[in-house]
């Protein structure tokens, strides 16, 4: 398998599912407010979690078209989040995915918004979307029952207080762990695992993707705050280190370079060895870990 070409294949099937969502004609919804969902949802990135999502249903014997709803809703969800985390009163952010943050062009109050109404859209997005491919109701409770907490107090809204609270935030090593679990590890394993539940998973399996999801999770977080140090603004899309000049809790500052280079080869590892029991079926998983450890943006 040449790996690079198989993701972009399926980030590829992901994108044209998601042009054709977000050109359904809805009447109801303003058309500014449609404006800048859009503007945020279509500016590209990497559709790490549909894919993930996608993932998890085919490793567990299921179509990846069957979970394309719940796969647009964490993509919808994760869009929001970026959207938020840009804000003024968050990260003051102007530039996301190569482009102006959604509140330099639209405004703060519609970006805002924006950001809310894609929260909440991808929730009826998922049960509308998988009720109409006939998914089982018990699996669609679980797999929405997983995401929700992955957006709420116990995953990135939480996650969020954690990185720009002050109030919240300690010296401890650990706690730059706990950020990372909450506002980026936490949307990372949902993804992966509400395919996987939604067809069918359960048990050892379920307990081995849900480590898989953590561990690729916290890798990617680490290798985020590597890239902040060590990238390139051009690659990455977004403005480099605004995390040292904040005086942000990232993996570089708790571990030094060194340190959180062999943390993420760490993580990495780990993954992959969650991988065993699905044998072959877990090839693009496997390579997905070793791709985002060495990934460039």
């Amino acid at each position: 398998m040449d790996f690079k070409e198989e993701l972009s294949r399926r980030s590829a099937f992901f994108e044209r599912s998601l042009r054709t969502f977000c050109g359904e004609e809805r009447r109801r919804i303003p058309a500014r407010l449609r404006e800048a969902m859009n503007y945020s949802l279509l500016a590209g990135g990497k559709r790490l979690r549909p894919v993930l999502c996608m993932a998890g249903a085919e490793i567990m014997g299921g179509k990846a078209e069957s979970v394309v709803p719940m796969a647009t809703a964490f993509e919808m969800a994760h869009t929001a989040s970026l959207i938020h985390d840009d804000l003024p009163c968050m990260d003051n952010d102007t530039l996301r995915r190569g482009k102006p943050t959604n509140h330099v062009v639209y405004g703060e109050s519609l970006a805002l918004l924006a950001g809310d109404a894609l929260f909440l859209d991808a929730f009826e997005t998922a049960l509308d979307g998988l009720s109409k491919n006939g998914a089982e109701p018990q699996r669609c409770v679980r797999a929405l029952a997983l995401f929700a907490q992955a957006l709420g107090p116990e995953g990135i809204c939480g996650g969020q207080v954690l990185d720009t609270d002050r109030a919240s935030q300690t010296n401890d090593q650990s706690f730059v762990m706990d950020i990372a679990s909450m506002k980026t590890m936490v949307l990372i394993r949902a993804s992966l695992c509400a395919g996987a539940i939604l067809a069918g998973a359960d048990g050892a399996l379920l307990q081995r993707l849900m480590k898989y999801g953590e561990n690729v999770g916290l890798a990617f977080q680490i290798a985020d705050d590597l890239l902040d140090c060590t990238g390139s603004q051009a690659a990455m899309g977004k403005t480099l280190g605004k995390d040292e000049a904040q005086g942000k809790r990232t993996f570089v500052r708790a571990y030094g370079l060194d340190g959180a280079r062999a943390l993420l080869h760490e993580r990495t590892l780990d993954a992959e060895r969650q991988l065993e029991p699905f044998g072959e079926k877990g090839a693009f998983l496997r390579s997905l870990a070793a791709y985002l450890e060495h990934r460039s943006n």
